[in-house]
């Protein structure tokens, strides 16, 4: 399987980063991924089906908020936090911190 690709964290912009936080679900991986180092895909479905996680990972990789990696047949996630830091200061902790 190809490895997937990620932006480069000059190309972030704050309208695709808060596009990909609009939806509830992906708001909800990024909460969860915000709490563990990482994440496989299974623990962070909550349910739903594999073809609507699948375009949820899509959309948070292409906003620069997750990087997934491939070990085997199991994908890793994880949050682009030095990244998203490093473009936007501040911008990750304060989606983490903010009351559900």
């Amino acid at each position: 399987m190809r490895p997937y690709k990620h932006p480069d964290p000059s190309t972030f912009t704050l309208e695709r980063i808060f596009h990909a936080l609009s939806d509830p679900a992906r708001l909800e991986i990024v909460r969860h991924l915000g709490a563990v180092a990482q994440a496989t895909c299974g623990e962070l479905e909550f349910g739903r089906p594999k073809s609507s996680m699948s375009h949820h990972f899509r959309i948070l990789r292409e906003a620069g908020l997750v990087c997934t990696q491939i070990a085997g047949t199991t994908h890793l996630n994880r949050l682009r936090r030095q990244e998203l830091e490093a473009r936007f200061p501040g911008l990750l902790e304060a989606v983490l911190k903010q009351d559900r």
